[in-house]
């Protein structure tokens, strides 16, 4: 059952976050500004690097890997490949997971490794494998991590994960945790940036962070739902199966990266799918059961004893769109169609970095807000 009412209550909110989940997603900014210290101290700054990598391969588990790849693959766009490694099987004597390489991965070939365990065997092996092939590989990780040792990041780089001292390490992390992802994500586009691959200079990692802190400030614990979007958009999506909609670029990982949120924070499933698209991939879905005039008026139904039936929401998550053109007006015109309620989000305007960063952060406070009133 949803209580609404916690939301407005930041006292009972702190005594249910069990995992603080609302302070690492308050949090987001400073633990950007402190990865990107990291990178700095790491060396990442004082690269020389020959050229641009062949094609950049990402390995990790769980959510937080897919994102930082997902995320990664959307800003380099056409100018490098990014692929996500997925593991291959789980290695049948210690029940690790086992990655590998593709077979065409080399000495031109970047391997990042993002985690925020550091203990996985697995991951060890892959660093290796990829040290023997020649490629380069970069690290981020917990420190003093078993994954430091291994020939492959010893020969490479590697880069402190930024954590923060209320995240013991007896407790794991989750994947999709509002810290997590920026305490991967930082150090990575800190490098891809000295390589030229994305454009993310110091200076606009800054305005990242500010924007991160802009955000706490409209979502945190203390600001009512009624002036609070994340608030608002965790209330509307209580008794609700999200249908997240995208458009712009930037939206499209913001939108996956929602998916992936509420699932593991929350326990909700939900349907991504970008415009326009989506019109025709979800207009069945619409139409059918799930839409919110689909629910006829039982006489014999017992409305207190059942829970309430499940009915579709849409979720638009737009960027700001490039030379006027837009799907929004067809999109908000089927979902009124099929009676179908629908929230909007759209971040202020800013640099693409800036404005995924805002969609992310609102969309992670909505997904604790969720699971905290949901007791997820």
């Amino acid at each position: 059952m949803f209580d609404e009412s916690l939301l407005d209550t930041p006292e009972a909110l702190a005594e249910a976050d069990r995992r603080a989940l609302l302070r690492g997603a308050a949090e987001a900014g400073a633990r950007v500004r402190t990865a990107a210290r990291h990178a700095t101290e790491a060396g990442v700054h004082e690269l020389k690097p020959d050229g641009r990598p062949r094609a950049v391969m990402i390995a990790g588990p769980g959510a937080a890997a897919t994102c930082v790849a997902d995320l990664l693959g959307t800003l380099a766009g056409a100018a490098c490949p990014v692929t996500r490694l997925a593991p291959t099987g789980v290695a049948p004597a210690a029940g690790a997971l086992r990655w590998e390489l593709p077979g065409w991965a080399g000495s031109v070939d970047l391997l990042l490794i993002a985690t925020p365990d550091g203990s996985e065997p697995g991951l060890g092996l892959l660093a290796e494998q990829a040290y023997r092939r020649g490629c380069t590989v970069v690290a981020v990780a917990p420190a003093r991590s078993p994954l430091t040792e291994t020939p492959g990041v010893a020969h490479g780089l590697f880069v402190p994960m930024a954590t923060a001292p209320y995240e013991p390490d007896e407790i794991p992390l989750a994947a999709s945790a509002p810290g997590v992802l920026w305490a991967l994500l930082t150090p990575l586009l800190a490098l891809l940036d000295r390589i030229a691959l994305i454009p993310a200079p110091a200076e606009t990692l800054r305005k990242v962070a500010d924007r991160l802190d802009q955000v706490a400030e409209r979502c945190g614990p203390a600001i009512a739902t009624y002036s609070n979007p994340a608030k608002t958009l965790a209330a509307e999506l209580a008794d609700s199966l999200p249908v997240v909609w995208t458009e712009g670029a930037s939206a499209g990982p913001a939108g996956r990266r929602f998916a992936a949120a509420l699932a593991e924070l929350a326990g909700r499933p939900s349907l991504v799918a970008e415009l326009p698209e989506a019109l025709a991939e979800h207009s069945a879905l619409l139409a059918g059961p799930l839409a919110a005039s689909a629910d006829p008026d039982d006489f014999f139904r017992d409305r207190v004893e059942e829970p309430a039936a499940l009915h579709a929401r849409v979720v638009l998550l737009r960027d700001r769109p490039i030379g006027g053109l837009t799907a929004a007006p067809a999109a908000r015109e089927l979902v009124l169609s099929h009676d179908t309620p629908i929230s909007e989000l759209e971040p202020e305007p800013g640099d693409e970095l800036e404005t995924l960063a805002e969609l992310i952060a609102i969309t992670d406070f909505a997904a604790v807000y969720l699971a905290l009133a949901s007791g997820a």
